[in-house]
């Protein structure tokens, strides 16, 4: 077991943020449970990435937020960094490292402590996890997009804490690497941790995610499973587009087809 709080990993209270004097988010209460993969959904604009990023203690925010336990901005930047780990949209590193010495930067929480002999443990098995094993001594910069956004999830991982919090991990990724990024995230939280990841992908969502959480102007609009969440009428009102929602054949899952018009073209 990770050892997440069976009481609530990620505990967020009446949450509001405001960045020159608009307001971002307001009144957001989430509750993410140890054991579970909780997707933030919603149209550009609509507060997920703020909400992640108040979550991890990197935006000022009115309410309070707990990370297994713990209030967040009660504790030194390293405690933090050993509850949560962050990935960003941006993945760039300024400089030529290998990829073996960033994945080896999520250990650096954990740099000088009895954990620390694990290091080229952990590194050797993330990387195998992201299927990159091959690439350990590659130059960073010279892997291509989805290299370098599955080389940062590794870098994550590596950090080995109860808590994921990921922003869009499937932006840059092909259909088979999404699929394999969120099976991971999935195993982590059933190993005991708790994630909480913003996509895009609808579908992803509904196959991927134990609950689903959707906002739209800085609010959640609603808050449960991904077949009580992900209905037609909520998704075409949310996003002001028309979808038909229809259960995966496989797994009953929600599969959100959008409605399209396809111009035949003129012979």
């Amino acid at each position: 077991m990770i050892g997440a709080s069976t009481a609530g990993a990620v505990v967020v209270s009446g949450i509001g943020v405001v960045i020159d004097g608009r307001p971002l988010l307001a009144d957001v209460d989430l509750t993410v449970r140890a054991g579970e993969v909780l997707a933030l959904v919603g149209p550009n604009g609509a507060g997920k990435s703020t909400l992640l990023r108040a979550i991890a203690g990197d935006l000022a925010h009115s309410g309070t937020i707990a990370i297994d336990g713990v209030r967040t901005g009660g504790e030194a930047p390293l405690a933090t960094a050993r509850r949560r780990a962050v990935l960003e949209q941006d993945t760039a590193v300024a400089f030529g490292f290998r990829v073996g010495e960033v994945v080896r930067m999520g250990r650096a929480p954990w740099r000088g402590t009895r954990r620390a002999v694990d290091d080229d443990t952990v590194v050797a098995r993330v990387l195998d996890q992201v299927e990159l094993a091959d690439r350990i001594d590659q130059a960073f910069p010279s892997l291509s997009g989805g290299e370098r956004a599955r080389a940062s999830f590794a870098r994550v991982l590596a950090q080995s804490t109860p808590v994921l919090l990921l922003d869009e991990p499937t932006a840059a990724l092909d259909l088979r690497h999404q699929e394999a990024v969120l099976a991971v995230a999935r195993a982590h939280a059933r190993a005991g941790g708790a994630v909480v990841v913003v996509l895009h992908d609808l579908s992803l969502a509904g196959a991927y995610a134990d609950r689903v959480a959707m906002l739209a102007s800085g609010r959640i609009v609603a808050d449960g499973t991904p077949t009580d969440v992900l209905t037609a009428d909520r998704i075409g009102a949310v996003y002001r587009h028309p979808v038909t929602v229809v259960p995966d054949p496989n797994t009953g899952t929600p599969v959100v087809v959008p409605s399209r018009t396809v111009q035949e073209a003129s012979s």
